[in-house]
């Protein structure tokens, strides 16, 4: 239970950061952004795996790139449930991804 809320607590520290770097990411406060973080968890637990099997072969043909969209969508789509945190487009929300992700790792990596 420890290592979700702390991985639940370090997204929504990215994220944060995440919305003050990427142009066209907006987190209004920190409960936004915890809401969003937690949503965010659940769609990548529960929907991503059913959008990369239905995808595959996209993937394959993309050479795994298309997996970058994928991330973007499931961005775009918790900025869809969650009031307070806005995504303005597709290409905000893969750059958003990105980041989102190097950031949230550069974090985990400081709290081993």
């Amino acid at each position: 239970m420890q290592k979700i809320a702390a991985k639940v607590l370090t997204t929504m520290l990215a994220l944060l950061i995440t919305a003050v770097v990427i142009p066209g990411i907006t987190v209004t406060g920190i409960w936004a952004g915890f809401w969003a973080a937690l949503i965010l968890g659940i769609l990548n637990v529960i929907i991503k795996p059913i959008f990369t099997i239905l995808t595959l072969p996209l993937t394959i043909l993309t050479l795994g790139l298309f997996l970058f969209v994928i991330n973007g969508i499931m961005l775009m789509l918790a900025a869809f449930f969650i009031s307070g945190f806005y995504v303005s487009g597709l290409l905000a929300a893969i750059i958003g991804s990105i980041f989102l992700s190097i950031v949230s790792s550069m974090i985990q990596n400081l709290m081993d």
